[in-house]
């Protein structure tokens, strides 16, 4: 899992029901990638949104994911969200375990429905 990217941009892409939720990030190097929503997670009262960075293929092959901190404009639910990089090694520990137990029980909760 990786902290190595920043950025600055985030636009969402809108997709049927049936696509997943896809965003934009253009990211300080000046590269742009586009990222699949994994979810968004509430850890101690603030938000984290996972993201799995998809290369020109419309895959992921390495599985690494991206955290950061999310936040939307209640005020203005047609505001872009905004993301911020994590650079708090303490902090990005935290979200990586709670993905982790996460990913826990999406693995149980796919069995148990099998």
């Amino acid at each position: 899992m990786g902290k190595d990217k920043k950025n600055e941009n985030f636009t969402s892409t809108p997709e049927t029901d049936d696509e997943e939720m896809t965003v934009t990030l253009d990211l300080t190097d000046g590269t742009t990638v586009n990222c699949a929503v994994v979810t968004i997670l509430t850890v101690e009262d603030t938000d984290y949104i996972v993201l799995l960075p998809l290369e020109e293929d419309g895959e992921n092959h390495d599985g690494m994911v991206w955290f950061y901190r999310y936040r939307e404009n209640e005020a203005d639910p047609n505001e872009e969200p905004v993301l911020e990089y994590i650079d708090d090694d303490e902090e990005y520990e935290i979200v990586s375990d709670a993905f982790d137990e996460y990913l826990d029980n999406v693995e149980f909760d796919e069995l148990t429905q099998e």
